[in-house]
């Protein structure tokens, strides 16, 4: 896969997505959202690929925001579609990837960049990075889903605070939280999340992609989670990977998936 803005490496069973545009802080214009979309879209059908880290290149900024040039001038209709297809080809199409995917922050993760660490399965963190939604103090609101998962992921009283005061916090603040799960030095990142990729990618890939639609059922409108959940239980126990998980167990040796 060549791209211009994003570099995608493969090793055995962990995709690793970099988000390479140093000179602008890796922030996402409409390019670079269609690459990250076509990334995506075609490591979802690598059936090796286990697991995706998401980073940012350089050791400044992870996102550190949306290409404002290319909407400053954007009229109403504009900018509402501007925010329903950015949530539909990358932010809600990530959240939703049966692959899991995890955020390793490297800096400054802000608006646009902290809506996409959001999407992500879950995320990790460097010492040195910074996150924030600071959209209000440009005249706008987050609209890539940051007042929807914020909120989910932290709180109500935290999310408002973070998004009406359009403040930045740190790592170890975001782990606080809850926004993020781990904190490290900017050197062990990477290492910390194939560490974390490897170990999901010797669990059972179907299991995992079930375990993805239930648990992201919860936060749906109208969608019953405990009723996802006991659909996805149940089939489970037609799979391939159910059979030599359960076999594997009972023979007291490690489970080899087929991922069937």
């Amino acid at each position: 896969m060549n791209f211009e803005n994003i570099l995608v490496d493969i090793q055995d069973t962990v995709a690793k997505i970099t988000i390479n545009r140093p000179k602008k802080l890796n922030a996402l214009n409409k390019k670079t959202i269609q690459e990250l979309h076509t990334a995506f879209k075609e490591i979802q059908s690598y059936t090796d690929v286990q697991a995706v880290i998401l980073t940012g290149s350089g050791e400044k900024a992870f996102v550190a925001g949306a290409d404002i040039s290319e909407f400053a001038n954007f009229s109403e209709e504009e900018g509402a579609n501007l925010a329903k297809e950015g949530q539909e080809k990358l932010f809600d199409f990530v959240e939703n990837l049966t692959k899991p995917v995890i955020a390793a922050v490297n800096g400054f993760a802000l608006g646009g960049g902290l809506e996409l660490a959001m999407a992500c399965h879950f995320r990790i963190a460097s010492e040195n990075a910074k996150m924030g939604l600071p959209e209000v103090s440009l005249g706008v609101i987050p609209g890539y889903g940051g007042t929807q998962r914020l909120p989910q992921l932290i709180g109500k009283g935290k999310a408002m605070e973070m998004i009406l005061t359009a403040g930045m916090i740190s790592a170890e603040d975001a782990k606080e939280y809850g926004l993020v799960n781990h904190v490290t030095t900017l050197e062990d990142l990477l290492p910390l999340a194939e560490k974390l990729a490897i170990k999901i990618a010797k669990n059972s890939s179907v299991a995992i992609s079930k375990a993805i639609e239930a648990v992201n059922a919860n936060y749906k409108d109208g969608v019953d989670g405990y009723y996802v959940e006991i659909e996805n239980f149940g089939n489970c126990f037609e799979t391939e990977d159910f059979k030599e998980g359960t076999t594997a167990f009972l023979e007291k040796r490690k489970p080899d998936f087929p991922g069937e």
